[in-house]
């Protein structure tokens, strides 16, 4: 089956949702300094809702929000939890392998509240992928693997569909958008973002994807 025959599950319109951005892959968080350079539409655009027919979102990035700690991670704990306003799930940077050594672990992101473990950013994935609305693999590195993929890096880094499976859909029946680029097109990413807003609206259908997502 095609992406562009899958059709999203949620048929109601989304008026508002989340944006929950996860820098926590192995990357440099460059992609998220070029979205911030998008000017059709620019992210202050899609925030403030200066374009028509798109749900309210809320941007939870940890490099632009003005919440820290604890504060900051709740509303991860809450979509988590199913607790949330519908959401997209962005991913940054390659995703590791937690199962390939003894001990430890190689990315994490924030911790967990009742045990004050860290939590991995496969965890993180885990939990909240099967929940979302979308999935956004922002950049190279979390679209295809990247630079970090090579042979011989001990860390067994892979893209998120390489992770969660080709054939992975969202809650929505969305595949795993890539927006590749090292970093991001800063307006390609925005442009995604804003067909995403418009399906959620229901102004929209599928998103147009190849084979490579």
């Amino acid at each position: 089956m095609t992406a562009a025959a899958c059709q999203p599950e949620h048929k109601s319109p989304i008026t508002e949702l989340d944006v929950l951005w996860i820098t926590a892959g192995l990357g440099c968080d460059g992609d998220t300094i070029a979205m911030t350079a998008a000017m059709q539409p620019s992210l202050e655009d899609l925030l403030f809702g200066a374009l028509p027919w798109t749900p309210k979102i809320h941007l939870h990035n940890p490099f632009l929000a003005a919440k820290v700690g604890e504060d900051f991670m709740r509303d991860f704990h809450l979509a988590a939890k199913g607790k949330s306003n519908p959401f997209i799930l962005v991913i940054e940077g390659s995703i590791p392998d937690e199962t390939n050594k003894p001990e430890g672990y190689w990315a994490s992101f924030g911790t967990d509240p009742a045990t004050g473990q860290p939590i991995t950013t496969c965890e993180w994935i885990d939990r909240l992928a099967p929940k979302a609305w979308a999935v956004i693999a922002a950049g190279t590195c979390s679209a295809y693997g990247g630079i970090h993929a090579m042979e011989g890096n001990p860390t067994g880094c892979m893209g998120l569909p390489d992770y969660l499976g080709w054939d992975w859909r969202s809650s929505a029946g969305i595949p795993v958008v890539c927006i590749p680029g090292c970093p991001i097109q800063p307006d390609n990413f925005t442009e995604t973002l804003l067909y995403l807003l418009h399906m959620a609206s229901g102004r929209a259908p599928m998103i147009p994807l190849d084979e490579a997502l």
